[in-house]
Parts: C-alpha cells; sequence; structure tokens
C-alpha cells in the first residue's frame, strides 16, 4: 500500500516537472533564435498590462473630451429685389445673412475651463458653446488661435472640470496603441481605436501659407467632427489632438493625423499668457538632402537637412551657422528633415537657447544658438521709435494726427499684428485715448495701466474715420 502511493507521489513529481519543462519551452521570455544560415526569429514578452485593453484610458479620458457647436453667419447671393422690397425699404438685390451652424470637438486641459480644439472648428464663428460630457452646455470664448499649427484655445466659465493630463507624444513608439475621442457625424463622446502608423508627417500645402506641420498618422477612425478631439494614450495621457483625415471622399479610409501635444502645449500656454503665440525662430530657409548633395558632401546618412540660406542678423547667422551646413540635430533631438526641424522649433520661445549640431566640410560642428521670435514682448520699442503691444505697434500719436482729430494727446496703433488687439477689433490708424478709464499719452502709460489689470482691458478712442471706437479683451 505504501509503495503505491509513492509509486503515485513520484509520478504526479514526475508529471508536474514534464509539464514545467513543456511550459518553460513555449514562455514568450525565452531569448532571440540567430540562425547564422537563414531568417532571424524572436519571441517577445507580452505581459497583461501590456495588451490592447483601452478600458482605463477610455473611462478616465472621455469626460474631458466636450462637443464644440459653432455659429457663423454667411451672406447668400445677391437675388433679384421684388416689389415687395421696394415698399418695405429693403435694397433691391441685397443679400441675405443666414446662419450657418458646424460642430467639432475640445479637450479640455485645465480644470478652471480652458479647452484646447483646432483653429479650422472656430474658423468665422460669431457664437461657440461647449456641451461637456453630462450635458452641460457652456457659452465659450475664443482665447486665441495659431492658423500654422491649427491650434485654438477656448475658455469656458467653470471651475473643478475633468482634465486629460499631457503626455510626451516624442516618446510615442511605431506601433503603440492609441484612441481617437471625439464627435463624429454628431455621436457624442465616440471612441475608436488604432495603432501610431507615422510620425512626423507633413500634409500638402496648396494656399501657400505658412504652416507648422509634423502630424502622428493614426489608424484610429477618424471622421468630420472629430477635429478638436483628443488621441490618447493607453496609460490616458493626452499626447495629440485630432485634425484631419487623408481621403478623396472626405470620410475615413485608414489614415487620420494628430498634432503632437508637445507643440499643442506651447501654443495653448502662449495664448494664455500672451494672447498670442511667442514662436521662435532659427533663421534658415533648408530643403531635404538628395543623393545629389549626400554624393557632393560625402554623407553618410540622408538624416538632416540642408542650409540654403541664413537669414542676416538671424540667430543662426549670429551664433555662426552658414549656408552649405547640414543641420542634424537641435540640442538632443535629432533631426530628419524638415518636418523635425519646424516642430523642434514651435517648442522654444523667443530667448530660449539650443545646441545646434551641423555637418560642414565632412566634420560635426556644433553652434550655441539663441532663439528671435516673430514678436516683440509688450514694451520693446523697435528702430521706428514704435512699442510692442500684444503683436501689435504703438506710438504717441503725432502733433498732425493730433489735430487732425481735435484732441490734446492720444496713442495711436500704427500697425496692427496677430494678437489680441487684432483678435478684438482693433484697426490701424486707432487713437487710444483711455484704458479702464485711465487717460493715456504714451505707450508707456497703455502698458503701465494694463499691467495693473487683473481681468480685462476696457480701450476707448477715435477710430479712423473720426468717431468714437471701443474694444476690450481679457488678460
Amino acid at each position: 500500500m505504501k509503495r503505491g502511493i509513492l509509486i503515485a507521489l513520484l509520478s504526479a513529481a514526475a508529471g508536474g516537472l514534464t509539464a514545467f519543462a513543456v511550459v518553460k519551452s513555449m514562455s514568450f521570455e525565452q531569448p532571440a533564435v540567430h540562425m547564422s544560415d537563414g531568417p532571424q526569429f524572436r519571441t517577445v514578452n507580452l505581459s497583461h498590462e501590456n495588451w490592447p485593453d483601452f478600458t482605463y484610458a477610455a473611462e478616465s479620458a472621455v469626460d474631458a473630451v466636450v462637443y464644440v457647436k459653432v455659429t457663423s453667419t454667411q451672406a447668400q447671393p445677391q437675388v433679384p429685389g421684388s416689389i415687395f422690397d421696394y415698399f418695405l425699404g429693403i435694397p433691391q438685390g441685397a443679400p441675405q445673412q443666414r446662419e450657418k451652424v458646424g460642430s467639432g470637438s475640445g479637450v479640455i486641459i485645465r480644470e478652471d475651463g480652458y479647452i484646447v480644439t483646432n483653429n479650422h472648428v472656430i474658423d468665422g464663428a460669431t457664437k461657440i458653446e461647449v456641451t461637456l460630457n453630462n450635458n452641460q452646455t457652456y457659452p465659450a470664448t475664443l482665447v486665441g488661435t495659431d492658423p500654422a499649427t491649427d491650434v485654438a484655445l477656448l475658455k469656458i466659465d467653470a471651475s473643478g472640470l475633468p482634465i486629460i493630463p499631457f503626455g510626451d507624444s516624442d516618446k510615442l513608439r511605431l506601433g503603440e496603441w492609441v484612441i481617437a475621442i471625439g464627435s463624429p457625424y454628431d455621436l457624442r463622446s465616440t471612441i475608436t481605436a488604432g495603432i501610431v502608423s507615422a510620425k512626423g508627417r507633413s500634409m500638402p500645402n496648396y494656399t501657400g501659407e505658412f504652416k507648422i506641420e509634423s502630424f502622428i498618422q493614426t489608424d484610429a477612425a477618424v471622421n468630420p467632427g472629430n477635429s478638436g478631439g483628443a488621441l490618447v494614450d493607453r496609460a490616458g495621457n493626452l499626447v495629440g489632438i485630432n485634425t484631419a483625415i487623408y481621403s478623396q471622399t472626405g470620410s475615413y479610409t485608414g489614415y487620420s493625423f494628430a498634432v503632437p501635444v508637445n507643440i499643442v502645449k506651447k501654443i495653448a500656454y502662449d495664448l494664455m499668457d500672451f494672447g498670442s503665440v511667442q514662436r521662435a525662430v532659427l533663421g534658415i530657409t533648408m530643403g531635404p538632402i538628395d543623393d545629389k548633395i549626400a554624393e557632393d558632401l560625402k554623407l553618410s546618412s540622408r538624416n538632416g537637412v540642408y542650409i540654403n540660406e541664413v537669414s542676416p542678423s538671424g540667430a543662426a547667422d549670429k551664433a555662426g551657422i552658414k549656408a552649405g551646413d547640414v543641420l542634424i540635430a537641435i540640442d538632443s533631438t535629432k533631426i530628419t528633415g524638415t518636418a523635425s526641424v519646424q516642430e523642434t522649433v514651435s517648442r522654444y520661445s523667443p530667448g530660449d537657447k539650443a545646441v545646434v549640431t551641423v555637418i560642414r566640410d565632412g566634420k560635426e560642428k556644433t553652434f550655441d544658438v539663441t532663439f528671435k521670435g516673430t514678436a516683440q514682448e509688450n514694451g520693446t520699442v523697435a528702430d521706428d521709435g514704435s512699442v510692442a503691444f500684444y503683436g501689435s505697434s504703438i506710438k504717441a500719436a503725432s502733433e498732425a494726427t493730433l489735430e487732425k482729430y481735435h484732441i490734446k494727446s492720444g496713442v495711436e496703433i500704427v500697425e496692427l499684428g496677430p494678437g489680441k488687439l487684432m483678435e478684438a477689433g482693433a484697426v490701424e490708424g486707432f487713437i487710444i485715448q483711455y484704458v479702464n478709464d485711465h487717460p493715456v499719452k504714451t505707450p508707456q502709460d497703455v502698458i503701465d495701466v494694463v499691467k495693473k489689470s487683473k481681468r480685462t482691458v476696457f480701450i476707448e478712442g477715435i477710430t479712423p474715420s473720426g468717431r468714437t471706437g471701443y474694444f476690450g479683451f481679457g488678460v
């Protein structure tokens, strides 16, 4: 009897060891197998944490993605007037105004109501409404836009809102799982999944407008209405803002594109802090490295960009970079093409410093670059004596101007640029007389009053036509 029990125990132990050996031989943790006379094979250990399960990411992020309703006014084509129009005093053939309603998506990035969306979603809007995932609706104000990156920032009067934390789009890997959240075809809070198909993509630019494009390409299904929505990684972090699809039909055909969050974050904070984007400029014109350039310069790689021209007195010129150099890195970021230069430089602000690596005469050289900007900070004095003010330029009104309008003092908007003044409806030639009820005589007076303002700035003065005018904006 004892002998039988012993045999049974030994048999069980042997079976267990055999099963363990079989499982061990099939484990995903075995090392790669190398074959000298054939292809190489490897196995991958896929732990349960890495399975494509999006429940956490979806449930934690969906409440921070909003529905954006946009109303704009369009003029209908002129039509011949009727006799009734004549008696009612309506001009003959006058164009009729009608409202057009569009929609898109947005992402809450701060608990106090700041929302990122696409510029093309709100372009031309006369009224913007935001509906949260709990169906609460708020009127939204436009803080600022950046057409170059197709990013816009909205603000609603709310607090304690759910947000999606910022991720790091630089760390995205090809093949990594992501989800897209938005409202395609007015289907609120729709979630689709896909992988990162490519990075650093650009799209054809037929308008000639200045664009900064280094899109994340995914195969997550995106359709009209998804624009401005979130691209989220499996950890629930925001890695991009869904922006475009590539399609001949206008509907999703397998390719969708998102603005990397590292660009979005910088644009959003610039719009919050300055009312316009403080864009760094390297001061070069560049092109891809073709076979002839690579052969002439004896380059071992096609990565990088060829510098065709360096702007005089620009950031690159002052650092010692020359035309004919091959730009291969900015700080620790390797440059693979023109899109990666645009994306990398767009993360810096005017005055920031970076180490730029180039190839010259077959050798790598590094240069310390201090980036310049496209717009000066408030209070910066230009060569002509004008003073920078929220992307525009102001100057004390001349004696001739004061006499023309029969006033004693004032500050003239001599140049209007992208920023809060332009968005508030200001025009060149406007004479600022009062800022928040304080009379102003010089540009410094204007800036001093604005610095003391806690929430809004209200400006009164005279329009170029000689009438009283006013406008306001938030700070």
